[in-house]
């Protein structure tokens, strides 16, 4: 399980998270949404260990994730709203890259294997000539080589095709339910979040948690 208790962040004088507090169970996508600049990406780097809260704890298993960043990072999977992939390369030339920066080491026929589970068929092709949603697809790819059981996309569906982003969303349905993998997952497209998401964590002003629950049918958990 991994436990979120009191996590605030301060940035000066300005309060970006105040007291955020849930957990997670293996096999479960939680949604994560909220206004802009209501610190939902904050929260995900600090889940991902690559920022520090001012305030609060968190915890995976027996891990102290805040204390043992270096062991909780094997167990983490981050895929932020930037593309980050070498645009002269190929598919499989980027796949091989990151493997090597891996914790655990794959051959070449599983890092393609990865690719295909995500309908990511082009292989030998340069990035640059690839869609936003290959992009978004070998992206995310990338963040899965080394196996890890938390995964936090930062919205990873933005500015691509309907066909790529009901192809992301069953995989990660997949991952979620047939290998117990805990899933974070923001975006602004509630219709996305409903159909994904078992619960939605809901951040920012009492207007916008009103607009959230006019369109939701699910269980919203309310952070302030």
């Amino acid at each position: 399980m991994l436990q979120l208790e009191g996590i605030t962040k301060h940035y000066g004088k300005k309060t970006i998270l105040h007291d955020i507090s849930f957990s997670l169970q293996a096999g479960e996508i939680v949604g994560l949404v909220g206004e802009n600049g209501a610190g939902k990406s904050t929260l995900l780097k600090i889940i991902a260990t690559l920022d520090k809260p001012s305030a609060g704890k968190l915890q995976f298993g027996e891990i102290d994730m805040l204390k043992n960043r270096k062991s909780a990072r094997q167990y983490i999977g981050f895929v932020p709203q930037d593309i980050a992939l070498w645009e002269e390369l190929s598919v499989k030339d980027n796949m091989r890259f990151f493997e090597k920066l891996s914790w655990k080491h794959l051959n070449e026929k599983q890092l393609q294997q990865i690719c295909l589970d995500m309908k990511l068929e082009k292989w030998l092709e340069p990035v640059k000539t690839l869609s936003g949603g290959m992009k978004r697809k070998l992206n995310m790819a990338i963040s899965l080589i080394h196996d890890p059981t938390i995964l936090l996309l930062d919205e990873p569906t933005v500015g691509i095709d309907l066909k790529s982003r009901i192809e992301i969303g069953s995989f990660l349905t997949k991952l979620a339910k047939e290998k117990g993998k805990m899933i974070i997952y923001t975006s602004h497209d509630m219709d996305e979040i409903k159909q994904l998401c078992d619960r939605i964590i809901c951040i920012g002003s009492d207007s916008f948690y009103s607009k959230v629950l006019s369109r939701a049918n699910k269980n919203i958990v309310v952070m302030h």
